[in-house]
């Protein structure tokens, strides 16, 4: 607790641009939380290097993501923004952290196969680790709870495994998070596979609306996406695309899958595709103009990254002193 407000952490990896499903899934309900909760987000540039990483191109992707998280309406002045690399205490109590963690546990970790498998040749100890370190980004502010989906479900389990482990040996020194129960966001999947969620990794330029792509890239790819060949617009499993898309004009729109099947009743698919397209791009383009202006303000935005360090290092410090105390390590001579 800080302030009377239950903790919430969260982050986004510091590689490519942001798509539309991290804004519509995660970012935007973002925005709403900072009366309810003290936020810590973080640009994750640390867990971004399991992947090899071109160093001036991660600067600046890291600098455009904590822009965007600005852009989309996040104040700096109510959540604390920051760079995972800019608070050495992820790092430290990820080492300790890694002390109370077992093999068994990192070998049942899903994610570290999927990323192996795609990186065969990088398959190194950072990246079989990566849930520890995940732990310790949550741990270090003594998150109370932490928004995830169903892909993160495991990794918030094992931080709770080796948290309460932790306790157990030492005493209440960590915060036991839960995950993040209020407004789930929606779940937006590939354009071109809709049986897996949109990625801005994917290979396909085509798959993914990204959060910078300007209106005729977006309708083109919306134009391109993957439906089926029944026809006609309806809300279920067994149309995969259609279902998508509906999902996406019903975030952006907040209209329900029933008004909007209601609404298109009789058009085909062209006039679908070009109404989610045109929606998203108008959508979207609060968020892009706020982008470009808040890049032109160098001073403004290198102010709060220097704010925010301080501030997440300074709660950072206060749980990394009492850890470090309790393993047993010297005290520091002030």
């Amino acid at each position: 607790m800080i302030d009377n407000k239950k903790v919430l952490f969260s982050g986004m990896q510091a590689t490519g641009t942001i798509t539309l499903g991290n804004y519509l899934g995660a970012l935007k309900n973002w925005v709403t939380l900072s009366d309810e909760y003290e936020c810590f987000y973080s640009v994750v540039d640390l867990h971004s290097i399991t992947v090899r990483q071109d160093p001036a191109e991660l600067r600046k992707r890291a600098r455009n993501l904590l822009t965007l998280y600005i852009a989309a309406g996040l104040d700096p002045k109510k959540n604390c923004i920051y760079y995972q690399s800019h608070v050495s205490g992820h790092a430290e109590l990820g080492w300790i952290l890694d002390c109370f963690t077992y093999m068994g546990e990192l070998n049942r970790m899903t994610q570290f196969k999927d990323k192996s498998a795609k990186h065969a040749d990088n398959i190194n100890a950072g990246l079989y680790t990566y849930p520890v370190l995940m732990a310790a980004d949550i741990l270090l502010f003594q998150a109370d709870v932490v928004p995830v989906g169903k892909d993160q479900l495991q990794h918030l389990e094992i931080t709770r495994d080796i948290a309460e482990r932790f306790n157990n040996i030492y005493g209440d020194v960590f915060t036991i998070p839960e995950p993040y129960l209020g407004k789930a966001g929606a779940k937006i999947m590939s354009l071109q596979d809709p049986t897996k969620k949109m990625s801005k990794s994917d290979e396909n330029a085509n798959a993914s609306i990204f959060l910078l792509d300007d209106t005729d890239t977006i309708i083109r790819k919306f134009k391109r996406a993957v439906t089926d060949s029944e026809a006609c617009i309806r809300y279920c499993d067994e149309q995969p695309g259609i279902h998508n898309l509906i999902d996406i004009y019903s975030a952006c729109t907040s209209k329900t899958p029933e008004e909007i099947v209601a609404e298109f009743e009789g058009k085909g698919y062209g006039d679908f595709k070009l109404a989610v397209g045109e929606t998203v791009a108008n959508t979207l383009k609060p968020v892009q103009d706020r982008f470009y202006e808040l890049q032109s303000e160098k001073a403004y935005i290198d102010g709060i990254i220097k704010e925010n360090a301080e501030k997440a290092n300074y709660y950072a410090t206060k749980t990394l002193r009492k850890v470090q105390k309790k393993v047993g390590f010297p005290e520091r001579i002030r």
